[in-house]
C-alpha cells in the first residue's frame, strides 16, 4: 500500500512538472514573437520621425514658385524592409496652385503662412518578416516652414 502511494505521488509530481515546463516553453515562444514585433514597431516609429525631418529638409531645399511647383510626395525605402511614403499638403497665402497639394491658400495671418501638413506612412514591406503580422505606422505633423 505504501509503495502504491509513493508511485502515485511520483506520477502526480511528474505531471505537475510537465505542465509547468509546457507553460514555460509556450510563454517563451510568445515573448520572443512579441519582442520581435515591438522591435519592428519601434523601428517604424523612428523611421517616421526621420522621414518627417527629411521631408522638412527637402522642402527647405526646394524653391516653391510657379515654374518648379511644390514638393508633394517623397517615397523612400529603408534596407528593403520598410517603405516610407511622405505626402505634403501646403497651407499659406499666395502659394502657386499648379502642381501643389494645397489645403488652404488664403491664410490671413503671417504667423500661419507657409506651413505644411506632413503625412508620413511607414509600413513593413514583407509581413512575413514579422510572422505574417503587418506593421504600419502613420505620423501626421503640421510644420512651419
Amino acid at each position: 500500500m505504501r509503495k502504491a502511494i509513493s508511485m502515485l505521488t511520483a506520477i502526480i509530481f511528474m505531471l505537475l512538472i510537465a505542465v509547468l515546463m509546457s507553460l514555460a516553453i509556450s510563454l517563451l515562444g510568445t515573448t520572443k514573437a512579441k519582442v520581435a514585433n515591438r522591435y519592428l514597431y519601434e523601428q517604424a516609429e523612428l523611421l517616421a520621425k526621420s522621414g518627417t525631418e527629411y521631408a522638412i529638409l527637402a522642402i527647405q531645399g526646394h524653391e516653391i514658385n510657379s515654374t518648379t511647383g511644390c514638393l508633394n510626395q517623397i517615397n523612400l525605402n529603408y534596407n528593403d524592409t520598410f517603405d516610407i511614403n511622405i505626402t505634403l499638403h501646403y497651407i499659406g497665402n499666395g502659394l502657386p496652385t499648379a502642381n501643389c497639394n494645397i489645403l488652404d491658400n488664403s491664410v490671413a495671418f503671417d504667423e500661419s503662412n507657409a506651413s505644411v501638413l506632413v503625412d508620413t506612412i511607414v509600413q513593413l514591406k514583407d509581413p512575413n518578416l514579422n510572422n505574417g503580422v503587418p506593421i504600419r505606422y502613420v505620423k501626421r505633423t503640421l510644420q512651419k516652414l
